[in-house]
């Protein structure tokens, strides 16, 4: 992939997708920080993702790619993308424009257990 600053062709890590060539994604507000949603993404996923700027997924019940926001329009805007020491998952910070629960709430975390 290219940045676009620099014009250099950047390198990415290794990820360790799992067996099934899925890798979990938690996705994050970037402005307030609150954890919107988690979801998992395959690579072809994840270029997309990286190429157009906002976030597609894997559903593994439908076992089709996904982008978020296709029927609602609550997209959300990909700011920053990392991944954690083993490699094994993706921290996806955005801006979310709608909320991000399908229930309509803004966070798929809005349930308290403690």
């Amino acid at each position: 992939m290219k940045d676009k600053k620099t014009k250099k062709v950047v390198k990415f890590p290794k990820l360790k997708f799992d067996q099934k060539g899925l890798i979990p994604a938690i996705v994050q507000d970037d402005k307030s920080g609150d954890v919107l949603m988690v979801a998992y993404m395959n690579k072809e996923s994840l270029k997309i993702t990286l190429k157009e700027g906002r976030t597609c997924f894997y559903s593994r019940s439908r076992k089709t790619l996904w982008r978020k926001g296709e029927t609602s329009g609550h997209i959300q805007k990909v700011k920053k993308v990392y991944y954690d020491c083993d490699k094994d998952t993706l921290l996806i910070r955005v801006n979310q424009k709608g909320v991000a629960c399908h229930t309509g709430e803004w966070s798929c975390f809005f349930r308290r257990l403690v």
